[in-house]
């Protein structure tokens, strides 16, 4: 049987100080070339962000999402670099979905980097700090967690992230998830704990700002994809720059349909998952979800051969 291959990139929840690290005693003058590209871009020194986050600002959305898709490249071009065995299938988690699309030449990486800046910039003008939150739960499947939120009101909470089998992510207005929390641990949850973090994404609170978005991704010179991108928002494969773009901004506010990106690499006949970027939460959820597959991070064998 012939080995197929998926790289998956992360989404927020993946950063931290020092994150590329790993990388530069192997890699150097790739991920000072990327942070470099990056710096220029935006206008601010990426490499310090990332490594010193002097100014506490690696956890605010319009910042996090730069750092994680510059992360993502590095990973990306770290695994051209050394290894023969090429993908047959891309997907990302969210924010990683845009490293995707750029490591796989849809778009350039200065423009990737532009559009995450201004997607991160609009997912905080769109709710007022402190009125919006996450919660994970554990335990409950997706038809309790939804007759929770419709308990609720289905337009102040809904389920965000689809990541694994019993772990769901709630978005929405504070009040109204500190109330899903209650009625899950009521309901026989496992745990469920507000997540650290400055926006509810893939909500309805997120209209707002996609609506804004749909400019800047028009404006964008698309490509079709050089490697397949499993997308988020339909569990598709898009080519057409106005198909990536239309799921893009319906992806803001709805929910991430992990559990069945990983369930088509499966059926595909994907034999191994490698997680292309900084950390692993992904590959413990896809182990989970796909405990037949192959499925590690490129962080577990920097400097061994991360093929």
């Amino acid at each position: 049987m012939t080995n197929k291959l998926a790289l998956v990139f992360p989404g927020q929840g993946s950063q931290s100080k020092g994150m590329l690290d790993v990388f530069t005693e192997d890699y150097k003058d790739i991920v000072d070339a990327a942070c470099q590209e990056a710096s220029d871009v935006l206008g601010y020194d990426m490499a310090q962000l990332i490594a010193l986050d002097p100014e506490q600002r690696l956890d605010q959305t319009m910042y996090t999402q730069p750092a994680l898709l510059t992360a993502g490249v590095i990973a990306w071009r770290v695994w051209q670099q050394e290894c023969e065995l090429q993908p047959q299938f891309l997907a990302g988690h969210s924010l990683g979905e845009y490293t995707a699309l750029v490591c796989a030449e849809a778009l350039s990486f200065a423009d990737g980097l532009r559009l995450v800046a201004t997607r991160g910039q609009l997912m905080q003008e769109a709710v007022p700090a402190g009125t919006g939150a996450m919660a994970a739960v554990l335990g409950l499947d997706l038809q309790q967690l939804q007759d929770i939120c419709a308990n609720i009101g289905l337009n102040s909470v809904s389920p965000a992230n689809l990541n694994a089998p019993g772990q769901i992510v709630l978005a929405g207005a504070k009040a109204a998830v500190e109330q899903a929390i209650e009625q899950a641990k009521a309901a026989g949850a496992k745990r469920a704990i507000m997540l650290p973090v400055s926006v509810p994404s893939h909500c309805s609170l997120m209209r707002p700002a996609a609506e804004k978005l749909a400019a800047t991704l028009d404006a964008i010179e698309w490509r079709a994809p050089k490697v397949a991108i499993v997308q988020n928002f339909d569990v598709q494969i898009h080519s057409d720059g106005k198909q990536i773009c239309a799921a893009l901004q319906q992806q803001l506010f709805s929910p991430v349909r992990w559990i069945e990106t990983i369930e088509y690499f499966v059926s595909q006949g994907v034999t191994e998952i490698v997680e292309c970027g900084p950390g692993k939460v992904l590959t413990g959820l896809n182990k989970r979800i796909a405990p037949e597959i192959t499925t590690r991070a490129i962080t577990e064998n920097i400097g061994a051969g991360v093929c």
